[in-house]
């Protein structure tokens, strides 16, 4: 299986059609429907449907349109970690985040970094645990922000000098807004919004089972999961400054007793880094948050 070729595949697959695609490609229609024919005998499968109209993807052609952009990025991302010159330090550096405040203290790290090097990129990807890990899995991502202990056998991992807090998002006129704290059996009638990853850990400070919550609706992302609060469907629990509430019909407020979690920047064991990314990670752990104190 060729690169060119799955070039060529994934150019049909965004233009729906044999002509836009070879428009594209400049390609005779003729060859790039020879190159698709061969690419399907070669995989024994058939990978597109061809209508009157448009070409759609057959299952194993939406398979293959996944991986292909994974390895084209994948490609793309090593072209321009090893063209980098000795004299002048380029190229991308690409993260996977969970939602939380602490990527601040990556953000200090790529704005003290882009003064000695403006030719950086950052490409930030927001996501939950398990979409982060299989990013770093593959090698699209040089770092990964993840939300409590990650898996030590495969990652190296530095604590990062955050923590977030758990709490609850209300609306602001509800009766436990009143409330500096809220507790377990504050929340046990209401109706809750839980994290799909985390709904385990929050379920063991509520004291109680999830059979025995009112759940209505979980999520991975908090800002979709804000606005089914404002619309009145439950409440949130999440972590700390992950929606603006200033000005808005929201407020947070955190749990008692409190639950708080740590976080760290995780990278493959043996990864190795592109010079701009090796630089990221020496200036990140240069920021005051990371020196000792006194």
């Amino acid at each position: 299986m060729e690169l060119r070729v799955l070039q060529y595949f994934l150019a049909v697959a965004r233009e729906q059609s044999i002509s836009g695609a070879a428009e594209s490609l400049h390609l005779s229609q003729p060859t790039l429907s020879r190159q698709l024919k061969e690419l399907e005998e070669e995989l024994g499968k058939q990978l597109m449907v061809r209508g009157s109209r448009r070409i759609t993807l057959t299952e194993e052609g939406m398979l293959l349109r996944k991986r292909a952009e994974e390895i084209i990025d994948l490609v793309h991302k090593t072209e321009s970690e090893i063209i980098d010159s000795d004299e002048t330090i380029t190229g991308d550096i690409c993260i996977g985040s969970g939602e939380t405040d602490g990527i601040r203290l990556l953000a200090r790290a790529a704005r003290a970094l882009h003064d000695q090097y403006p030719q950086i990129q950052y490409h930030i990807t927001s996501g939950d645990g398990p979409l982060v890990t299989e990013q770093l899995d593959k090698g699209l991502i040089d770092f990964g922000v993840l939300i409590g202990t990650p898996d030590l056998s495969k990652y190296d991992a530095l604590p990062l000098p955050a923590r977030d807090v758990w709490g609850v998002l209300m609306p602001a006129g509800c009766p436990l807004a009143q409330k500096a704290a809220v507790a377990p059996e504050d929340l046990w009638d209401k109706p809750l919004i839980v994290s799909r990853q985390k709904g385990a850990d929050l379920t063991h400070w509520l004291r109680r089972s999830r059979s025995q919550l009112n759940i209505v609706a979980t999520y991975n992302l908090i800002y979709n999961a804000s606005l089914l609060v404002d619309e009145g469907l439950g409440y949130a629990l999440t972590l700390d400054k992950l929606v603006n509430t200033t000005g808005s019909r929201l407020c947070f407020r955190p749990l008692t007793p409190r639950m708080d979690i740590g976080m760290y920047l995780v990278w493959k064991k043996y990864q190795v880094f592109s010079k701009a990314a090796e630089k990221f990670l020496e200036v990140l752990q240069s920021l005051p948050e990371f020196q000792p104190e006194g």
